[in-house]
């Protein structure tokens, strides 16, 4: 799509997705634009980049911000730095999805509720609709959350079935500023392939290893190469102790190669070409809490 080629009243802008850890807000942005460029996990604080989204209709491109749930139980500089990402988030963009979890909202919820900025409109997102039996406590649950912020506008959703989605997308569009696109019609992420590569790793590794695995784990890209169609990627997984290790690689080496076969089918279905992948686990303690550090390591 070029600016000759876009309709007259086009719309285009950034939008937030916030909400405590766990509310299902990488799922969303997802289906959304039809594609997995932010990982999910049932562990909760998975996401620890700003995500970018694309999706472009006929009438307007949609550039979603997936955020870093806030963090409140470490207080060491990598959490330090995801809170910033939030915040700095938030201001600069056009509208705001506050996600919660149906029938449920506590501190955590309200604590990001409380950094939603006044000048910025907020559609409040009730996500995971689905799992509500009783569709009639949805109604008095929406009014009590809608008590706590004037919000732009309400809407029930459950991405993972992609229930009401396109109601979703229509107040969005309400928001957004008459702008020609600044992405491609095909574009889906401003991330590169070698950050996507490092995300779906440490996607597996917290279906894999689940609640075992450290917090203080992150993945590298040494290196990342492309030969034609073939891509070859050699990643290395970063933890503080010699015992987060050997969990990680599991008997005999049986989680490790688990992890990789994973990691790597999903690269392949992703990038849309054969992927040779290599990985291997490296102790360095300390890197969580190292600022120089985590700005080495892609952290913002």
């Amino acid at each position: 799509m070029t600016t000759a080629t876009t309709p007259a009243n086009f719309r285009c802008g950034y939008i937030a997705i916030v909400g405590r850890p766990n509310v299902g807000k990488s799922t969303l942005m997802n289906t959304l634009i039809g594609a997995k460029v932010s990982i999910t996990s049932r562990k909760a604080q998975t996401t620890r980049h700003r995500i970018t989204g694309i999706q472009t209709l006929e009438d307007a491109q949609l550039i979603y911000v997936d955020t870093p749930g806030f963090q409140t139980r470490h207080a060491n500089a990598l959490n330090k730095t995801l809170n910033k990402t939030v915040t700095n988030t938030l201001i600069s963009s056009d509208l705001i999805l506050y996600v919660i979890e149906a029938g449920t909202f506590g501190p955590a919820d309200q604590q990001v509720l409380d950094l939603l900025p006044k000048e910025v409109p907020v559609v409040l997102v009730i996500n995971k609709s689905d799992r509500v039996k009783d569709k009639a406590v949805l109604l008095p649950f929406a009014q009590q959350i809608a008590a706590k912020f004037n919000f732009a506008a309400i809407v029930p959703v459950s991405a993972k079935l992609r229930f009401q989605l396109d109601g979703l997308q229509n107040e969005i569009k309400k928001f957004l500023p008459e702008n020609n696109p600044i992405f491609g019609p095909d574009d889906i992420t401003d991330r590169s392939e070698k950050f996507l590569a490092s995300e779906i790793v440490r996607e597996k590794l917290f279906r894999f290893v689940g609640d075992e695995l450290p917090y203080t784990s992150t993945v590298l890209i040494e290196q990342f190469e492309q030969e034609g169609d073939l891509r070859r990627v050699f990643a290395a997984i970063l933890v503080e102790r010699d015992t987060h290790k050997s969990m990680i690689i599991g008997n005999k080496g049986a989680r490790l190669k688990e992890v990789s076969t994973q990691a790597r089918l999903d690269m392949e279905r992703l990038f849309g070409g054969p992927v040779y992948l290599e990985i291997w686990v490296k102790v360095k303690s300390g890197w969580a809490d190292n600022e120089a550090g985590l700005r080495a390591y892609g952290y913002e």
